[in-house]
């Protein structure tokens, strides 16, 4: 089950909120948003609840052996790598087996050698988010940045909240572990809490949705079909459908969070309004990059070290980011593209742009991600590359505006428009205290939802298809 879905909006919530606050103790509400993100997580996966449930104990015996050493003047580092050792094998089994084994079959299949079919392993949705919520409560346990969480209820309830549980964000057990036990509930949030929640569901609905679709078409086009100027409307589409499913997302959880009396925070920051890939970087899924900078890139020797070092770490960090993304060498290549043109502004690149005037700057950062998109978006180097071939006007096809308006309607238009103007900033006047749209802003949710619930009600797009990460 994801946000964007009848089933969710008209069943589910209505129902958990009900329940939710029906009952008047915290530790009744915690049951019920545990036994409601249970229900969440095993609605299109049952199979797969043993796992998650697994992992959870698991990583909950781990916690608790750490912090009973750490009571007796030990570190419970054996314990710690164990658990971390645990995490990795469930993430690398599940993602990679079938990535890693199709390119040992690849290898030696070019060697003349035929290997049997191996059954494929299904990967269980949400487990690269669930996995990095355990490891990083491991990680700020054993380094002794908040105490092991003793209840076992609350480790589960962190682990399995459904708001963040399959997309994201990835919460810190830190930064929410006193609102496992302790929270406020009052109007002000949860109104709040359900506005952006309206917000991020416009956003998914109404933008991601309505331009995915002539992605995916022009995406799915053969490369002898594909021209100029319908390879630009493909990327362009993409650029604003990959931003919008997960800051749509990313809204609704933190939303849903108010609601419920907890606290994440933000996951995006206008990134398309970067002057640089580094900054896209600061402001591109932030609790995503924030975990990799801490859990990976600082212990790696971060920049403290040579100026070789800094680079061989980012390349780490990056390559291991398009990893996480997917398990194919698209993602990776993405990954290893992105961390080089951060290593190419530390060496001077960054300085030469500074003295271009901001357009300037602005275009070459966009360039380069949608350049960048290509590879994530494509299932093959082959696919990527007469992509980008037709992006550069290097294919046969015809390279005139008239076969793009096959893809064109007033819905992807206006989502095309919408998406553009949304990820700026220009919109934000209309939030400040006086601004005179504040006080339509009830008015203005209610439009957004009723649009959504009808888009959704009469729709047949997919939105199982962007989260299974």
């Amino acid at each position: 089950m994801v946000f964007s879905t009848v089933t969710f909006l008209f069943y589910f919530l209505p129902i958990f909120l009900v329940l939710y606050f029906a009952l008047p103790f915290r530790h009744m509400r915690n049951i019920v948003l545990l036994l409601a993100s249970l229900i969440f997580y095993a609605w299109g996966e049952p199979k797969n609840l043993p796992l998650l449930l697994i992992s959870i104990l698991l990583n909950y015996l781990c916690g608790l052996g750490m912090g009973k050493a750490q009571e007796k003047g030990g570190t419970g580092k054996a314990v710690f790598m164990a658990g971390i050792g645990f995490n990795l094998l469930l993430l690398a089994y599940f993602k990679y087996f079938n990535f890693a084994l199709g390119s040992v079959v690849a290898v030696l299949g070019k060697a003349g050698i035929n290997m049997p079919e191996v059954e494929a392993v299904t990967l269980p949705l949400g487990i690269s988010f669930f996995s990095f919520h355990a490891i990083s409560y491991l990680v700020d346990v054993y380094r002794k940045k908040t105490e092991h969480e003793k209840n076992l209820f609350a480790l589960a309830m962190y682990i399995t909240m459904f708001p963040q549980l399959i997309a994201g964000p990835i919460i810190r057990f830190s930064t929410i572990a006193s609102q496992l036990h302790q929270r406020h509930h009052t109007l002000r949030r949860v109104e709040l809490g359900i506005k952006i929640f309206i917000l991020g569901l416009a956003q998914k609905v109404l933008i991601a949705n309505s331009v995915a679709l002539p992605a995916d078409q022009i995406f799915s086009l053969a490369p002898e079909a594909l021209g100029l100027a319908s390879a630009w409307l493909g990327i362009t589409c993409y650029t604003l459908q990959i931003y919008f499913d997960f800051f749509g997302y990313s809204n609704m959880a933190i939303g849903l969070g108010l609601v419920t009396g907890f606290s994440f925070p933000r996951n995006f920051n206008y990134p398309y309004v970067a002057q640089s890939i580094t900054e896209f970087w600061q402001r591109w899924h932030l609790s995503l990059s924030r975990w990799f900078r801490d859990y990976l890139y600082i212990p790696l020797g971060g920049n403290r070290g040579s100026s070789l070092a800094t680079y061989r770490n980012l390349f780490i960090v990056f390559f291991l980011c398009g990893l996480w993304h997917g398990a194919n060498w698209t993602f990776v290549v993405w990954g290893l593209y992105h961390g080089a043109f951060l290593v190419l502004e530390r060496i001077g690149l960054q300085k030469v742009m500074a003295g271009l005037p901001r357009p300037f700057r602005h275009a070459y950062t966009i360039l380069i991600v949608m350049v960048g998109w290509v590879f994530f978006r494509c299932d093959s180097f082959s696919q990527a590359l007469h992509y980008l071939a037709a992006m550069a006007g290097g294919m046969p096809a015809d390279n005139a505006i008239a076969p793009v308006m096959s893809f064109m309607n007033g819905t992807v238009i206006t989502a095309l428009a919408a998406g553009v103007l949304v990820s700026t900033p220009i919109l934000q006047v209309l939030n400040k205290p006086n601004a005179p749209a504040r006080i339509l802003a009830p008015a203005i949710s209610l439009m957004l939802f009723i649009l959504s619930a009808v888009s959704l009600a009469t729709g047949a797009y997919n939105p199982f298809i962007y989260f299974r990460f």
